[in-house]
């Protein structure tokens, strides 16, 4: 019989007393505020990094991956923990759900269901293609030419190995696409303006039912929101017709997920995009809006312990 209800998972940096700083202390302050909802819901609790060697996953009924964000350095060797975590235990979302999540190639998918994304071209690992045919590529399938570009990897978070250039730079940037490719998908997207004039807004729903957005804006001469880099968060009042993209997004997932964090900008031709679905291991910003905390708690109580 499983000792634990819901196990938090998180990553060691964030458990060592020793670390400190914005980040670390943002983690554990919205970690303490999912563990009290929960405990609230009279359900026993546990905090873990998904690297703890000594644990025994199956203690937990179910885990909520809320901050492992070194998975992403570690990414093989974080699949093969949660393939292993899975025959033990119950994760919220489900696996299928967070696989499918997991590599943001999940926009295609979208994409050919009719939700708008930014204009994506998906690069696969090893492709044997330079900086320069990828760009004419994209542009190819794009059906229209561009200045300036994105890439990123497929598999990443807190825009981690993610570089702006424009079509004039390609050159300067053939060397380390090639190291980059070698080791990872990737995709190559058009440079979305609105990013840097309008910043780009995330939607929190828990199943079906909104329940609050902040506004992301990167510093002056960046394009990267994260506040990692310098962006500004802050609470946002959504507008209906965001909402309404919103759930259109998730509606549009093979099933619906517990939680999850929808991150919508404006395109080059002025209309609401995806930018990321996250329902792996989103930022939720509980600490903007604490009572969201207990939202999820609610929802998980009512569909996995009624």
């Amino acid at each position: 019989m499983a000792d634990i209800d819901v196990v938090l998972l998180t990553a060691n940096k964030y458990l060592d007393a020793n670390k400190q700083g914005p980040i670390v202390q943002n983690v554990r302050l919205e970690d303490g505020l999912v563990a009290e909802a929960l405990e609230n819901e009279g359900l026993r609790i546990d905090i873990k990094s998904w690297a703890d060697k000594n644990f025994d996953w199956s203690s937990a009924k179910y885990i909520l991956i809320r901050t492992p964000w070194d998975y992403f350095e570690r990414s093989k060797e974080f699949l093969d923990w949660f393939d292993s975590a899975s025959r033990l235990s119950t994760f919220i979302n489900s696996t299928q759900l967070i696989r499918w999540n997991f590599n943001k190639s999940y926009l295609n998918d979208f994409n050919k269901s009719g939700i708008n994304i930014p204009q994506t071209y998906f690069i696969s690992k090893g492709a044997n293609l330079s900086l320069k045919e990828a760009v004419k590529k994209a542009e190819e399938s794009f059906g229209r030419n561009c200045d300036t570009w994105v890439l990123k990897p497929c598999i990443a978070a807190g825009a981690f190995n993610t570089f702006k250039f424009s079509t004039s730079e390609v050159d300067v940037y053939e060397k380390r696409f090639n190291i980059l490719i070698g080791n990872a998908d990737f995709m190559l997207q058009a440079f979305q303006e609105s990013i840097v004039t309008k910043g780009e807004i995330s939607l929190v729903l828990f199943g079906s039912t909104f329940s609050h957005a902040v506004h992301k804006q990167a510093k002056q001469g960046d394009f990267r929101v994260q506040d990692d880099y310098g962006g500004t968060v802050k609470i946002y009042d959504a507008t209906q017709n965001e909402i309404n993209f919103g759930l259109k997004v998730i509606n549009a997932c093979e099933e619906l997920p517990i939680y999850s964090r929808v991150d919508i900008i404006e395109d080059n031709d002025g209309c609401l995009a995806l930018a990321e679905l996250e329902i792996f291991e989103p930022e939720l910003w509980f600490r903007f809006q604490p009572e969201s905390a207990g939202k999820l708690a609610k929802t998980i109580k009512k569909i996995y312990f009624s």
